[in-house]
């Protein structure tokens, strides 16, 4: 699932050949790709055309987990994208004034107001809250023990 061409779980390199090639994106190269400090993320945020304002790509082990993509009020409105989503994949799985979400096992997909569509891999994201969770676990611990040692 993704926009397009661009699917989650595609490499960054397969990625980076369609950006492009792909002349609703404002993609420039080394210019838009930064290495986020930990867990082998690497992301690519990039300016959009046309329907785009700006558009982020994150990968984790060189695989494409998650897809944000905001879109130009001033050219599409947030029902028009509703009524798409919901002809395509039914009912949200959950609703609510800010946001709308269709799930699965391996993807979320939400659009959320004023109008941003957001791609995410279920399986990395809770793989990465994981690591994160026993980072904070372990931070915790060395902050208490050090606190204990005074």
């Amino acid at each position: 699932m993704g926009y397009k061409d661009i699917q989650l779980g595609l490499t960054f390199d397969h990625v980076w050949e369609i950006l492009e090639k792909d002349s609703a994106f404002g993609f420039r190269g080394d210019r838009d790709v930064s290495l986020l400090p930990t867990e082998e993320r690497v992301l690519i945020e990039t300016s959009g055309s046309a329907f785009f304002e700006r558009c982020w790509f994150q990968f984790y082990e060189d695989k494409l987990y998650s897809i944000v993509l905001n879109i130009d009020t001033d050219r599409m409105d947030y029902f028009s994208m509703f009524k798409t989503f919901s002809q395509k994949y039914g009912e949200p799985n959950s609703l609510n004034p800010s946001k709308s979400e269709w799930k699965n096992d391996s993807v979320i997909l939400s659009l959320e107001k004023p109008l941003t569509v957001k791609y995410l891999d279920v399986k990395v994201f809770n793989e990465l809250q994981d690591i994160s969770e026993k980072a904070t676990s372990a931070e915790d611990y060395l902050r208490k023990r050090f606190l204990e040692s005074f």
